[in-house]
């Protein structure tokens, strides 16, 4: 299964285009204090909404029907997006995958399992003085730190404090108890994880997860980084749900495909 996304940017004309380079100069004499609310803005307007462009929100409904089918065939409900390396967009990616299920009226949990680069409480403009590496360390509750409908039916928990040592607590009986006994509560549990192609992090939670969903990206994810991501998941013996590629350039898709295609192979 492969879903194409397209970036809604790659249809700007050329004037746009110069427009935006003429604005780098003052952009760049911004302050310190301005590029981090500009970031946090940006961030946040990577979630889909009802103000999302057509396109862009039934490409997610479509990764959603097919992550489905992909599920059935496994008795879990629990799975991870990755990608070979940072910068690829399976943060944003995890996070509109969750909005989409949520939509189904189904309990929805996304948890922030990159320990090292997080992001998922940029992107919902949330709380991370504690969360994931928190719980696992016995420091504070699920109860006291899970961030309860950020959206209708979605909550989240972010990585918490970032710890010396990620892969030991992606690996702990804690967390994997944790995980299994949030499988009675909610519908749906996805997983954002750190990129395969840099740390095995995402490798250890095999057997919590039904498989990945990865994320590849147009212009930047090569061939090479995909064999070489299949083949990471394959020597773990766990298993590919599907592939999302973003960044696609719209003005650049085949004739008679529309905004998404799909495939199965």
């Amino acid at each position: 299964m492969k879903i194409n996304l397209f970036n809604s940017k790659s249809t700007q004309n050329n004037k746009s285009k110069q427009d935006i380079k003429g604005k780098t100069a003052s952009k760049h004499s911004s302050s310190e204090h301005d590029k981090s609310k500009q970031s946090k803005s940006n961030s946040s307007s990577m979630a889909i909404s009802d103000k999302s462009k057509f396109a862009i929100v039934e490409s997610y409904k479509l990764a959603r029907t097919n992550i489905m089918f992909s599920l059935s065939a496994y008795d879990k409900k629990v799975f991870a997006v990755t990608s070979h390396s940072k910068g690829e967009g399976k943060s944003t990616v995890s996070a509109n995958v969750a909005i989409s299920f949520s939509k189904l009226e189904k309990r929805v949990l996304l948890v922030d399992c990159d320990l090292r680069r997080p992001n998922v409480h940029n992107i919902f403009n949330v709380d991370n003085k504690t969360g994931l590496s928190n719980i696992i360390g016995n420091m504070v509750t699920f109860e006291d730190t899970v961030h309860r409908n950020i959206l209708p039916n979605l909550d989240a928990i972010t990585s918490g404090t970032i710890p010396p040592n990620p892969s030991e607590l992606l690996c702990s009986p804690r967390f994997v108890n944790m995980i299994k006994r949030l499988t009675d509560e909610y519908d749906y549990i996805i997983l954002d994880t750190p990129p395969i192609g840099v740390v095995s992090d995402a490798l250890l939670l095999k057997d919590l997860i039904a498989g990945f969903v990865i994320v590849i990206r147009e212009g930047s994810t090569t061939h090479g980084d995909i064999r070489d991501l299949l083949d990471s998941i394959k020597l773990a013996d766990s298993k590919v749900l599907g592939m999302v590629k973003v960044g696609c350039d719209v003005s650049k898709r085949k004739k008679g495909r529309g905004y998404y295609y799909y495939q199965y192979y």
